[in-house]
């Protein structure tokens, strides 16, 4: 079943998904074998652990969404026609409206390979069906992005119903056609790519390769872009609970859901090796795991040495607790355990929490979740 939305929803889409969201923490030791790396080693390390998944049946893709792409009501999660935090133009009910072809935006969905299948060779296993680039997308704006390469586009030739856009790619670096997926799922494209490019490392011998790529590796230009993509768009409530669900059936992760550092400890290993940092301003990441029971982890990035602060707030702004204060930290990557409890030790009640992370340069914030 279509629906078509009218505007007129009264259902607050954001409760809902948060209200339907587990979470499972990778297996006891799953990334032991990358602890310590950097770099080409550390991808290496990454590739060898997500290796060898098993795969499913092209046909056995229209099953899995129904748990990896599921919203609530059995709404399918399609990244091309929604809108993060408003109502879509349209949607569909999983299993309904499925394949086909379409006319115009609103038709049907389908099964895209986020990374297109004749960048490796078509129909050859496991990549054909491998669920971490494959989502469901509507019929119609499939097509018209067809095979061209993600990028961003600041004169399209035509968008889409979600804002969407297809165009001459005004990124340095290619000047080709390309398709740009809205901000808001930006990072979901980037660490597909991420994975893709890591989970066949050394297997695309025969891979054709794209303007985003050679083979399995990223050109410097797409690279480049998708690193922004990540950081600007952060690891999302969603994007955790595909990366379990797709575990459920793959037996593999994507570890740059698991682990958000790990895009730059593979991609600028300098930047978090003490050497010039490249980042030009913080970043916050969000926690994981996220929701949460008993702890979660706060990552962040700083570009220079600075002075940090992580406190946490509860919905009404009353502060939790402070994770650390006015800590003098190195340029770099770090990371800050929350142990979950108020400042006066007691485990904090389930419900929306706020991590505030202060610098001299400013404040960031993010949303947290506990699930008692």
């Amino acid at each position: 079943m279509k629906i078509r939305n009218s505007g007129k929803c009264t259902v607050v889409l954001a409760f809902l998904l948060l209200s339907s969201v587990s979470f499972a923490d990778p297996p006891p030791g799953y990334y032991d074998d990358a602890a310590g790396l950097t770099g080409l080693e550390l991808q290496t390390a990454l590739h060898n652990i997500i290796d060898n998944h098993t795969y499913i049946s092209y046909n056995a893709i229209w099953l899995a969404f129904f748990t990896t792409d599921d919203k609530p009501d059995s709404i399918v999660w399609d990244m091309y026609s929604d809108i993060p935090g408003g109502i879509p133009p349209y949607t569909y009910i999983l299993g309904v409206n499925q394949g086909g072809s379409a006319g115009a935006e609103g038709e049907g969905y389908n099964r895209e390979h986020s990374w297109p299948k004749s960048w490796f060779g078509g129909e050859v296993s496991p990549m054909y069906t491998d669920m971490f680039h494959i989502v469901p997308t509507d019929i119609y704006v499939n097509n018209r992005r067809g095979n061209y390469p993600y990028g961003e586009v600041s004169s399209p030739t035509w968008t889409s119903e979600n804002g969407s856009r297809l165009g001459p790619c005004s990124y340095p670096g290619y000047s080709g056609t390309a398709f740009e997926p809205i901000d808001g799922y930006k990072g979901d494209f980037a660490r597909n790519y991420f994975y893709m490019a890591t989970r066949y490392l050394g297997e695309d011998g025969s891979w054709p390769g794209s303007p985003m790529s050679d083979g399995a590796v990223l050109t410097p230009w797409a690279e480049e872009m998708l690193i922004g993509w990540h950081i600007n768009d952060p690891v999302s409530i969603k994007e955790i609970d595909r990366n379990e669900a797709v575990y459920d059936i793959q037996d593999n992760r994507n570890p740059f859901i698991d682990h958000p550092e790990y895009v730059l400890m593979v991609y600028d290993p300098t930047s978090v090796e003490g050497g010039e940092f490249q980042t030009a301003s913080t970043v916050l990441y969000q926690n994981v795991p996220n929701p949460f029971t008993a702890s979660t982890s706060i990552g962040f990035i700083l570009p220079e040495a600075t002075a940090v602060s992580i406190t946490v707030y509860d919905i009404s702004g009353k502060l939790v607790n402070t994770v650390i204060e006015n800590s003098q930290l190195p340029p770099g990557y770090h990371e800050m355990i929350w142990n979950g409890k108020t400042g006066s030790g007691e485990p904090a009640a389930s419900g929306v929490y706020f991590c505030r992370l202060s610098t001299p340069e400013g404040v960031i914030t993010r949303r947290m979740l506990i699930m008692q």
